[in-house]
Parts: C-alpha cells; sequence; structure tokens
C-alpha cells in the first residue's frame, strides 16, 4: 500500500497550540539523573531516513519527538513529548483538573512546572486516571501529596487491574518491558526510536494513590472544580478499567486511550490481559453517538489531537471499523479451522484502512493482534495434537541441533535462510543454536545480525525495540528492568498487599510446612486470617477469634515496613513468632533480570 508522504496535517496538528517547549528537556530526579530526555528524541530524528529505520516508523517518530505544552482549546492544555504518555490541564474555577500525570513524579511535577510558568500558579484541584496502566498514574506524586484530600477519580475496578498489573505480575512484565520499550537500547537510528505510541519512557518513580471516586456507568457526570464532564465507561478496550469523557462547556471530548494515532495492541508484547477487540469497537461507535455532535477537538492520553467535527467522526469511525475488521475476519478464518498464525500470515486490511497514518501499526501489529484475538476465544493451544506438549526451549534446540547434523551444520543452514532473505527462519533456527549451545560464537554472531536486520525493517516500533534488544542481550548481561516505587504498594489494599506475599511462596519448600497467624490491624480495626497449607498462603478478612499461631497487631504502614524488611520489633506479637517467621522464610525473591534470548 502506498502512503502519502505529502500529507503534513499530522505535523501540523501535532504542533498546533505550542505554548512553550520544556528547555532544556531533560527532566532530573532529586539525586540529579536523567529520568527523561526529550532533546536526544528530537535531534535523532531530524533529517531524512537512514537506511537502518522504516521509513513510516521514521515519520511516526518524528511526530512522536515534538514535545512542549500545547495548548487544546480554551482551558484545556496538553504536557506532549516529555513521557510516552500526555499529561492535560484543565482549568477550572478555583485551580486545575490534572489528567494522567505521567509515569513518573519527576515528569509530572517537570509538567506542572512548565504549566505554571506560563498560566500561573493552579492549585491542583482533582486528578483523574483515564485507566490502569502505570504511565497514566504513576505521576501522582509529582502533583498532589501523597496525604493529599484532592479527588482521585478513577473507572471502576481501577486498583484491582492497576496492582494486577504492576504488582503481581510486575516483574515479569517489567522484564519483558525492556524489550518493548527498548529502554536498554541508544537513541539513534540504530537503535530504539520510542515505542510508536510516544518516545521513551521516564525512569523516574512512579507512585499511586487510591481512588475517591469511582466512575461506574455511561451517562454518569460530575462537577470538579466547576467543570462539567459527562463519562464513558469502556472496560476490556484498551485497559481493562478504561473510561473516556466529554466537557460539554468546552465541546472537547477525551478519548483516554482508546483512539490513538495508531494502531494499539489487542495484546501488548511485554504482556497483559488480552483485550476485546469488538468490544473496544462497540465502544467507539457508542462515543461517536454520545459525543461527536458535541466536539470542536478530541484528545488522547497520546499522540496529538484531532480537531473539527468532521475529522473527528473519521477518525473514530476508522478506529472502529479497524478494530472491528480484525475481530469479525480472525473470527470468520478461525472457523474456517486456520491457527492464528496462518491467519496472521495474510491477513490484509481493506485499503481505505491500510493507508490511514492513525492505523498503522507503529505500536500493535495486525499479526500479533490477530493471534491476540485467536488466543482470547481458543487458548494456546492451536488443536494439533503434536503441539500440545512440545518440549521447552533449551530441550528443543538441542534435539534441532542434533536432528540437523550439530551446531556448525546448524548455523551453516541458518546462514544460508539468512542470505536468501528469510530472516524469520534464520531467526527460528539460528535460536535453536544458541539454546543448544550458548557458547557457540558463530551462533550468537549470526543470530544478532538476523536479529538486528529484522529490527532494522520492522514498521512496529515495540517489534524493532524486541528484536534489537535481543540481539544487544546476547553479548552482554541482562539488566534487570527499573523496579517499581514502594510508592505504590502504599496505595494496595491489605489483601492486595497479601496477595503479594502469596505469590512469593516457594511452594515445594513448603509443603510440608503449616503456620497460621491472625492480623489485626488498629488503624482500620480489620482482622485477617492467615494460614500456610499445602505450599498455599490463604488469607481472608474474618470476624471470628480462632486460635492462630500467632496474633499481630499493627497498623497498615508498619505492615508495609514489615514487608520492606524492616523486622517485626515494632509490631506486637501475641503466641509463637515463629509462624511468622516461617512464612517470611519461604518467600522467594522474583528474578527482574532472568534471560530471554538465551537459556
Amino acid at each position: 500500500m502506498a502512503l502519502d508522504y505529502s500529507d503534513r496535517t499530522d505535523f501540523d496538528n501535532a504542533g498546533r497550540g505550542l505554548v512553550a517547549r520544556l528547555e532544556p528537556g531533560q527532566i532530573k530526579n532529586a539525586e540529579g539523573r536523567v529520568v527523561y530526555d526529550a532533546d536526544i528524541y528530537a535531534a535523532v530524528t531530524a533529517g531524512d531516513c537512514p537506511d537502518t529505520v522504516d521509513p513510516s516508523l521514521w515519520r511516526q517518530s518524528q511526530l512522536t519527538a515534538i514535545q512542549g505544552l500545547f495548548e487544546v482549546t480554551d482551558g484545556i492544555f496538553q504536557l506532549r513529548g516529555i513521557e510516552l504518555s500526555n499529561m492535560t490541564i484543565v482549568e477550572g474555577d478555583t485551580g486545575i483538573i490534572v489528567i494522567d500525570p505521567a509515569v513518573s513524579m519527576e515528569v509530572a511535577a517537570a509538567g506542572l512546572a512548565l504549566y505554571r510558568k506560563h498560566r500561573g500558579e493552579h492549585d491542583v484541584r482533582a486528578v483523574i486516571f483515564t485507566h490502569s496502566h502505570i504511565d497514566h498514574f504513576g505521576g501522582v506524586l509529582g502533583v498532589v501529596d501523597a496525604d493529599t484530600d484532592v479527588p482521585i477519580i478513577a473507572p471502576a475496578g481501577f486498583l484491582e487491574h492497576a496492582v494486577s498489573e504492576n504488582v503481581y505480575a510486575g516483574t515479569a512484565m517489567l522484564r519483558r518491558g525492556v524489550y518493548h520499550t527498548g529502554m536498554g537500547l541508544p537513541v539513534d537510528a540504530t537503535g530504539t526510536l520510542g515505542v510508536g505510541l510516544g518516545s521513551g519512557t521516564s525512569t523516574g518513580a512512579p507512585g499511586l494513590l487510591a481512588p475517591t471516586l469511582d466512575i461506574t456507568h455511561t451517562g454518569q457526570e460530575e462537577v470538579l472544580d466547576g467543570v462539567r464532564i459527562r463519562f464513558q465507561i469502556t472496560p476490556g478496550t484498551e485497559a481493562p478499567a478504561e473510561m473516556n469523557f466529554h466537557f460539554p462547556d468546552h465541546h472537547a471530548l477525551c478519548m483516554a486511550e482508546n483512539a490513538t494515532h495508531n494502531l494499539h495492541n489487542i495484546l501488548t508484547l511485554r504482556g497483559a490481559e488480552v483485550r476485546d477487540a469488538r468490544g473496544w469497537s462497540r465502544y467507539l461507535a457508542e462515543a461517536i453517538e454520545l459525543f461527536a455532535d458535541d466536539t470542536d477537538v478530541a484528545f488522547a492520553s497520546h499522540h496529538w489531537p484531532t480537531w473539527g467535527r468532521d475529522n473527528i467522526v473519521a477518525l473514530l469511525t476508522e478506529q472502529r471499523d479497524l478494530y472491528a475488521y480484525l475481530h469479525d475476519q480472525t473470527l470468520r478464518r478461525m472457523n474456517q479451522g486456520l491457527t492464528g498464525a496462518e491467519i496472521a500470515e495474510d491477513f490484509e486490511l481493506p485499503p481505505a484502512l491500510d493507508s490511514a497514518w492513525h492505523a498503522r501499526g507503529y505500536y500493535g501489529s495486525v499479526s500479533h493482534n490477530v493471534k491476540a484475538i485467536y488466543q482470547r476465544y481458543l487458548g494456546w493451544y492451536d488443536g494439533n495434537p503434536a503441539h500440545l506438549w512440545q518440549h521447552p526451549p533449551e530441550a528443543l534446540g538441542s534435539r534441532y541441533v542434533e536432528v540437523i547434523g550439530g551446531i556448525d551444520a546448524t548455523v551453516a543452514k541458518a546462514r544460508e535462510y539468512a542470505e536468501g532473505g528469510d530472516l524469520r527462519f534464520a531467526a527460528e533456527l539460528a535460536s535453536h543454536a544458541v539454546f543448544a549451545d550458548p557458547q557457540h560464537q558463530d551462533a550468537v554472531d549470526l543470530l544478532t545480525e538476523v536479529l538486528t536486520r529484522l529490527g532494522y525493517g520492522a514498521e512496529c516500533a515495540t517489534w524493532r525495540n524486541n528484536f534489537l534488544t535481543g540481539a544487544q542481550e546476547l553479548h552482554q548481561e541482562t539488566s534487570a528492568a527499573p523496579v517499581a516505587s514502594s510508592g505504590m504498594l502504599q496505595a494496595l489494599t491489605v489483601t492486595q498487599l497479601f496477595d503479594s506475599i502469596a505469590i512469593r511462596v516457594d511452594a515445594q519448600r513448603a509443603w510440608g510446612t503449616a503456620a497460621s497467624v491472625r492480623w489485626h490491624f488498629t488503624d482500620s480495626d480489620e482482622t485477617y486470617r492467615m494460614e500456610l497449607s499445602n505450599g498455599v498462603l490463604i488469607h481472608y478478612p474474618t470476624q471470628k477469634a480462632d486460635p492462630a499461631g500467632v496474633v499481630v497487631t499493627l497498623t497498615k504502614p508498619e505492615l508495609l515496613a514489615l514487608l520492606a524488611g524492616a523486622g517485626h520489633e515494632d509490631v506486637q506479637l501475641d503466641g509463637d513468632p515463629g509462624n511468622l517467621q516461617t512464612i517470611l522464610s519461604l518467600l522467594d525473591q522474583p528474578n527482574p533480570a532472568f534471560a530471554i534470548v538465551t537459556p
């Protein structure tokens, strides 16, 4: 499909309403470490596209590198290009409403300071989280204090899903996120250029505050600091808990992350719950029905706004059709007996969608989205019994190498495919060789070369980052992803805190061990029972005073300190403290730097 590179509409919109750039573009933490550098993305993407970057991705990277404070419409401003996500500020009667305060507190604080420099020292009167991903709430402590009485508004289910993703599966997702974002790669034409959804992700301190006001249904209207807002709940779309909302007095529509200027993910490569493409499409249709007639500008939590009713309807309509088409055609071919990989191999979009810049696969891709839709309905198993009980990568690699005739023969055959242009199969064979013998330098070098070539040819930024990070990690020690701040833990419920302990129990070591604890929290007057049974840590609130090995009396902050390793000297223990010590001694430590491209 020929793309119209002469169309400069996106560039015009991305620069429209500029108030001021962040100068310099480096944001630092309290110790002076740079947690985000907007300048480097602008510098790297200046000029013509190099041979090492797909031209379409180069164009998108130039757009996402545009940074500063922008006026969206009268009374609504956005900080863009100083973080992966946008932070939006709405002016009210006495102060401001902050929407989606970035990933980290340092970026949110820098964005707020830039706004105040040009618009005055307005106090924050409310904070809105559009959905449960960390780049939309993590910087909250940069705009309000931890003990704030400012209302925090979020869709119902927000806290549950924010914890599920960023705490329960947080280590694995953060490690995979190193590949997803390319955070270990240099920012240049041979490394990362962002993720298509935006430039890089900041590496400052994230936090979390629990919502004080849930949005539970479409049509709910709230007035925050004199600003009327009408909400549309959109669960299961880009996030399990998400919402769009309309400002009727501003004729402005916030589409959260449900309609951005790229094809999004049905299943993000860092890992998440599979999203509902059909529901996503229907909520976009509903948004058109509810809001389009009274909307002059639509903005989102990523990318740049769209102005004019006709343009807004065109954008939302094409985004609506995009997700519906992916869903329906995957299901049609699935019911003809094709597997996810087979459907994805020759899946074509309609020309009108394929040529629309905002539907290009810079962040999600048609290929992995089709496979995700298949997974949502049928799971990982494709129905072929030969694939039901396959060997894991190391065992599989050694067997492939044996069949081919040894490690040297395998590398030679992989090189043949690479030289013939079949980089996909060359990567598969070379990967088998590396898993069979990770010390075989020719295998490592060839896989590095093939992954690099695949990365340079990828239109999808996250594919590029995955390929190039894999190539990088073949030649250096894996680096741990930044660990989420303990500030997030303060917002968790006691049940969620106990859940975060339970998933760390080394079950085999605990099989024959029993222990019980009754926890009483004096600050909330709650009591919980915890039992270690058959390698499982069971816990639940209780009104009963059943016998327990030890009774622990404390406050929630003291529990947080205990979990952080502070010891139990400051809490009251009645009974045998060995019960508590036994449980704590059986907790495993997650590995934030586990291997991915090597055994």
